[in-house]
């Protein structure tokens, strides 16, 4: 099935592709996009976590959460769309947080790790971790530009990948359902 259907995985590929290559020469163009994704589905979530809140309590099942939910996505979903900088300078000062808080925790655990093996390592890995949430701080924006160039970087990889798989797949497109390869 996957081998007739060669082609959906190429596609797949070719847009992964696109998107990063995108990413990695239009890293701006790239942040609005998802700011503006991020605030498309904010603003839809909200108004279906509100439905069911007012859906709950006309069954008087627990509707509170779902209304507190709904309305904190909706504010959300607004903040994106009129002020997409801090949107931006919340999720990367979320990441940067995010960085230093299991930077911390990972020397932690290399300090109590009982073996050798790997312990340093470990703690060079909580290092760079810290490292990465302090420059986030100190540098966001060009954090977030980072960012991007990595999930380009990774989009380009991954479409690469899809790219190959579907030409490999491509060569076995007229097999018989259930034909066991040769070498198996």
């Amino acid at each position: 099935m996957l081998a007739r259907n060669w082609w959906v995985m190429a596609l797949r590929g070719v847009c992964a592709v696109l998107f990063g290559l995108i990413a990695l020469l239009l890293p701006g163009v790239t942040i609005a996009s998802l700011v503006l994704l991020f605030a498309a589905y904010m603003l839809f979530d909200g108004v279906f976590a509100i439905v069911a809140g007012v859906r709950a309590a006309t069954r008087r099942e627990r509707w509170w959460p779902f209304i507190l939910e709904g309305v904190i996505d909706l504010a959300a979903g607004v903040v994106a769309v009129v002020a997409p900088t801090a949107t931006i300078l919340a999720f990367v000062w979320l990441s940067g947080a995010w960085a230093v808080v299991s930077g911390v925790m990972m020397i932690a655990a290399a300090i109590r790790l009982r073996t050798s093996h790997g312990k340093w390592w470990l703690g060079f890995g909580g290092l760079v971790s810290i490292v990465w949430g302090i420059l986030l701080f100190v540098a966001p924006i060009e954090g977030a530009v980072v960012m991007t160039w990595w999930l380009g970087a990774y989009a380009l990889v991954f479409g690469g990948v899809l790219i190959v798989l579907a030409f490999r797949l491509r060569g076995h497109r007229n097999e018989p359902r259930g034909a066991v390869p040769q070498g198996a």
